[in-house]
């Protein structure tokens, strides 16, 4: 019997999972991360090292292939109108969702009270303003407890932690136009060696192919004709990859848990146990957006996609990326689940998709709002409307040109956590569970990718869905695209 890919996926998912906790129970957890987990960072090597020449060549391929300028700028300003829309949803249902759920109320009160004494001790260090009326510092009720956490010295910051705070620091004193100048490299061979300078890849492609259309065609067909064909092989690396991706998500999970566990599974379990509610309020908001939102806004923009057809089209995509938590690893996967599987037309996929990994992160976008009010709730202090819409539109505009790897929310969250004077040393409380948490706002990232651009090629007229198609034909290299 044939069996789908994303469901070997799936199959190597749950294996390397059940295999996590087998080692750690028998303690083989280092025989794992030394002799399991190279191979799960084979496999995102193997996507990365084909993601950037794909987004460069694809770009090219379909600028030169819309044969109009004009074009180009009425799509680019629809994908960017639906990005941003889709990203102002996201953050504004994590709040709503944290606002009702008030998983930081749900902690122990006790605790709640020594982590609003450490915030007031900080802030009083910092001169940073603590705008609600409550003072544990001046409460004689706390005077016994105030001086044992002064006596501490502080909070203890994890190395993961400061790194992060140092790269926000970076980012902050920059200035407001940095991030215009950072589109634009000074070398384009240096920004093709750097998956996190995709932004400058995806702008030299642009002006490149933009120049190609400006040029008379027995000159420039030459040039289309090498990129198409490029376009073609590497598509075809992706589809000899894929075959063994089962096997690759299998040491990939089994390595992650691994590291996260180590020979102690109750101690990883204890840790979930202590940010459930917080965990939990995360994936409610996550599964909102992939199974209600998107689905949604499918069936009011684009009814030729049926709810079970675009599951089952993304379905190869959606597992790569829970696995390896990183839109720019998973990027090729998506691209050939979205023109093949949805029948999205290359002229858009190549120009939306390569964009949307770098600027739209719905699910991170939806973390950083949970976290941010968690994280006050946590420490007894009440955001008014004022610091929630601040966290709004700080989020939003943080999720832009935010690097598509793993855990790169960490320093997003750390720039909205400063917006509204908290310290943003906080991320260590919640660092534990990211991983996890950063795997499944990687599927709604990309799936948010996916539904726009099928919205974008059924707007342009692009969108060529066949519900007959057989997914399964996708990566299979015998079979011609």
């Amino acid at each position: 019997m044939k069996v789908a890919l994303h469901w070997k996926i799936l199959i190597g998912l749950s294996l390397g999972v059940i295999w996590a906790f087998i080692s750690s129970s028998l303690g083989w957890s280092q025989f794992t991360i030394n002799w399991i987990d190279p191979f799960g960072t084979i496999f995102i090597n193997l996507l990365k090292l084909i993601a950037v020449p794909l987004v460069f060549f694809s770009i090219i391929s379909g600028v030169t292939g819309l044969g109009d300028p004009s074009s180009l700028g009425r799509m680019g300003l629809r994908t960017l109108i639906f990005y941003f829309f889709t990203t102002l949803s996201a953050v504004s249902l994590g709040l709503i969702l944290v606002n009702s759920f008030g998983p930081g109320r749900l902690v122990d009160e006790d605790t709640r009270i020594d982590n609003r004494i450490t915030y007031e001790l900080w802030a009083q260090e910092k001169q940073v303003e603590v705008k609600d009326q409550k003072n544990f510092l001046q409460n004689p009720a706390y005077e016994d407890r105030v001086a044992r956490i002064q006596s501490l010295g502080g909070e203890t910051i994890d190395p993961e932690v400061e790194k992060s705070m140092k790269i926000a620091q970076a980012t902050k004193d920059a200035g407001p136009m940095q991030k215009v100048v950072d589109i634009i490299p000074s070398n384009i061979f240096e920004a093709l060696a750097n998956n996190g300078q995709m932004l400058q890849v995806i702008f030299f492609a642009l002006f490149f192919g933009i120049a190609l259309l400006f040029i008379p065609g027995d000159k420039g067909q030459p040039v289309i004709d090498l990129v198409n064909a490029i376009m073609e092989v590497l598509l075809k690396m992706v589809d000899f990859i894929m075959q063994a991706a089962p096997f690759f998500v299998f040491a990939l999970l089994a390595g992650t848990i691994s590291k996260m566990a180590g020979d102690d599974v109750s101690k990883m379990l204890d840790i979930f146990a202590g940010l459930s509610w917080y965990s939990l309020t995360v994936f409610v908001g996550l599964a909102f957006m992939v199974a209600i939102f998107y689905p949604l806004l499918l069936k009011l923009v684009v009814r030729k996609i049926p709810f079970t057809g675009f599951f089952k089209a993304m379905s190869p995509a959606q597992t790569l990326a829970f696995s390896t938590s990183s839109s720019a690893a998973t990027l090729p996967v998506t691209m050939e689940c979205v023109e093949d599987n949805l029948g999205v037309d290359k002229k858009i996929t190549s120009f939306v998709l390569p964009i949307g990994a770098t600027v739209n992160m719905d699910g991170t976008s939806l973390y950083q709002a949970v976290a941010v009010v968690f994280l006050a709730q946590f420490h007894l202090i009440d955001l008014d409307l004022a610091q929630q819409l601040t966290i709004v539109l700080t989020a939003t505009l943080a999720s832009i040109g935010s690097a598509a790897v793993p855990s790169a929310g960490l320093v997003m969250l750390i720039i909205v956590l400063e917006s509204v004077g908290l310290n943003p040393a906080w991320i260590g409380i919640i660092l534990p569970v990211d991983r996890i948490l950063d795997m499944c706002r990687t599927v709604v990232n990309v799936t948010g990718d996916a539904t726009v651009s099928s919205i974008i090629a059924a707007r342009e007229n692009l969108l060529n869905y066949r519900q007959s198609h057989d997914t399964d034909d996708t990566f299979n290299p015998d079979v011609n695209p």
